[in-house]
């Protein structure tokens, strides 16, 4: 059976992370059929890739300030079957693909393999910064990165199926065009940074699925400056924890919550059951 595989990036700027990932897909041993990049709110993007083969670039209106990332998903996803592909890819713009990402993937993500709903996901790895004189990242530096410390590596082409589904990320996976109808996509009650990737994860597990990691299927962040916790995304950490909250019963990001609560910026209303920010936090960090 011959395997019709999309890749589906969604982007707000990061023009530079964009163009990096799609000369890395020129490279890999297997290349989508389909890649759909889904501008929200930016309309640079469709004439940044207007000469890339295979491309299809699918615009939704966003507030730069409450990114749709679930609905933008379920954008790319829905254009991506529309244009018959069976396999879906999910690489987030700031991550390199590795030259096996692509083919590992697709054998996997399957709709024969699979009899029940699986989130195939591949290892990822960090990349420093780039040195002033370089103008990408080399195959050294690829070699140099380091793998997420939370998360297994598969090695070779092992693969590992993982009990604790709230290790489920949005950066890199890959699932049948069934799985996808059986899950539903992702909820877009969520906006904005946090939690719809952990309530897929539910989602999966209520339809007693699994999350298994693929070895080979290997993906390179790019490095881009951030904090911990991410303090830039208080805002929507706390709105769609309380989302979250509503649909499953608890709280996704508690460390972080916690930890925001412990700086004096988020408060939680044990009577009211949900979490706040606090008067007098910065507007840049309501974003």
């Amino acid at each position: 059976m011959t395997t019709r595989v999309a890749l589906v990036t969604i982007a707000h700027g990061r023009h530079d992370h964009l163009s990096a990932q799609v000369a890395h897909l020129a490279r890999g041993t297997r290349r989508p059929d389909r890649h759909v990049v889904v501008a929200m709110g930016d309309a640079a993007i469709a004439p940044l890739l207007s000469q890339t083969p295979h491309t299809r670039v699918v615009r939704i209106d966003a507030d730069p300030a409450r990114l749709p990332l679930a609905a933008a998903r379920n954008a790319g996803a829905a254009a991506a079957l529309e244009d018959g592909a069976d396999t879906l890819v999910f690489l987030d713009v700031d991550c390199l693909p590795g030259s096996r990402l692509l083919e590992r993937y697709a054998q996997v993500a399957t709709p024969v393999r699979d009899a029940t709903p699986v989130i195939w996901s591949g290892p990822v790895h960090y990349l420093p910064p780039r040195r002033e004189s370089e103008t990408a990242y080399t195959d050294t530096d690829l070699a140099r990165s380091r793998p997420h410390p939370a998360r297994p590596v598969p090695a070779g082409d092992r693969l590992m199926d993982e009990p604790r589904l709230e290790l489920f990320w949005s950066l890199s996976f890959a699932l049948s065009a069934p799985t996808w109808h059986r899950l539903g996509g992702f909820c877009e009650d969520y906006v904005g940074y946090g939690a719809e990737d952990t309530d897929l994860a539910r989602v999966l597990g209520r339809a007693g699925g699994r999350l298994t990691w693929v070895g080979g299927a290997t993906a390179y962040h790019q490095y881009h400056a951030t904090s911990t916790p991410p303090v830039q995304h208080i805002a929507p950490i706390v709105r769609n924890a309380n989302v979250f909250h509503d649909r499953w019963g608890d709280y996704p990001m508690l460390g972080w919550l916690q930890e925001f609560e412990a700086r004096g910026l988020v408060r939680h209303d044990a009577d009211a059951g949900e979490w706040s920010v606090c008067d007098g936090v910065p507007a840049a960090a309501q974003t």
